[in-house]
């Protein structure tokens, strides 16, 4: 929803309805999972995507119809389709699509004010069952507004929806028509919105300026820290939100971690390394790197166990950081630690699709904070930002 935030409010500012499209399931090799939608306006115009470009023409074809007659649909699209290699997706996955109206009169524009606001908000929407196709029910840690058609339903969407927000969660929850728990009479999709996650880079050099574009570009919330104030400068970091001048240590101990933070120790030198990381491996972050070559690995353990670290702490430490592409550049070695971030968020191997079998899409994976997989020796010189 956020791709595509500035058009929706400017429709909705200038009174031009139009279809929705979200996508409330995903299967297989599907390329694109819960939640990402596409929005056809009353004019014709098209912003968003539910598939890649597979099934588009498809939904803006349902999407047009859903504005003409007011009338929620759900639509399912997989490669077994009858029409699968004109509006299937080829891939092999399946998608189910939510299309609905929306006008000026919906109460999506206060959820779009909270997703630009930075306020976390989910979305209940009936999307099969006996209740009503396409009710909506907008939930806040302090508020609701809407229903799902029933009062008791209303309560145990909200109260679940709102622990799905807590970890930022995505999906279908089912229910009896009042809202039973171990019944299955009504799905109800809910989308959770939730500021970006944050990377936290420490560490102002030429590493630091290619991994903080590259963090930016996959959507999230970048800050840098150095303590050295000719290095912190915000001109030399024109992609991040922000750049603080102060010793990493400290401004971690000032700085709300959460299960979605991405750490990346890039400085090189004990006498930051060491107190940064003894904080953050005590965090709940998702992912906690640090740059450096095996021999420096070995002293910074040894002098992160002095400093009173645990074994089981020091099992979460990707380090050396990144996965083993032979990276050699900084925007190179910025790719590796991109790769072994996503590949930890979602549950990947690491290894080429090519080898593989199976899914290609993975979906609903929560990110954890599990420790690296283990590295395969090879006879070949490390690389470059390893040394």
């Amino acid at each position: 929803m956020r791709d595509v935030l500035p058009q929706l409010h400017r429709w909705l500012a200038e009174g031009t309805a139009f279809g929705l499209a979200t996508v409330i399931g995903a299967r297989g090799s599907a390329p694109r999972g819960p939640g990402a939608v596409m929005a056809v306006s009353a004019a014709g115009e098209v912003v968003g995507s539910v598939s890649g470009g597979c099934v588009e023409g498809a939904v803006y074809d349902v999407a047009t119809k859903v504005l003409a007659t007011g009338e929620t649909r759900r639509e399912t699209y997989g490669v077994s389709d009858e029409e699968a290699f004109s509006v299937g997706l080829t891939c092999g996955g399946t998608i189910d699509v939510l299309v609905r109206p929306v006008t000026s009169a919906s109460s999506l524009g206060q959820v779009l004010d909270s997703l630009e606001e930075a306020e976390p908000v989910a979305v209940a929407t009936v999307v099969g069952g006996t209740a009503p196709l396409g009710e909506q029910l907008d939930i806040w840690q302090d508020r609701v507004q809407g229903s799902l058609g029933d009062s008791g339903l209303d309560a145990a969407v909200t109260t679940d929806a709102r622990g799905l927000l807590a970890q930022g969660m995505t999906g279908t929850e089912l229910y009896g028509p009042h809202g039973q728990r171990c019944m299955a009479d009504v799905s109800v999709f809910v989308q959770s919105f939730v500021p970006p996650p944050r990377t936290l880079i420490f560490g102002a050099n030429d590493f630091a300026m290619a991994l903080s574009a590259t963090g930016a570009q996959l959507g999230y919330r970048v800050t840098v820290c150095d303590a050295r104030p000719v290095f912190a400068t915000p001109h030399r970091f024109p992609h991040v939100h922000e750049v603080v001048c102060e010793w990493p240590h400290d401004y971690l101990a000032r700085t709300a971690v959460d299960a979605r933070t991405v750490i990346c120790v890039l400085t090189h030198d004990p006498k930051f390394d060491v107190p940064v990381l003894t904080s953050a491996l005590r965090t709940p972050a998702a992912y906690i790197g640090v740059m450096g070559s095996r021999r420096t690995r070995s002293d910074r353990t040894t002098r992160l166990q002095e400093q009173g670290v645990t074994d089981a702490e020091l099992a979460r430490l990707a380090s050396p950081i990144g996965l083993d592409l032979g990276a050699r550049t900084p925007e190179e070695t910025a790719v590796s630690i991109a790769a072994e971030i996503i590949q930890r968020r979602w549950g990947g191997t690491g290894f080429p699709l090519s080898g593989l079998t199976g899914d290609i899409h993975r979906h609903e994976i929560p990110q954890t904070a599990a420790p690296p997989r283990p590295r395969v020796s090879r006879p070949v010189e490390a690389a470059h930002h390893n040394r």
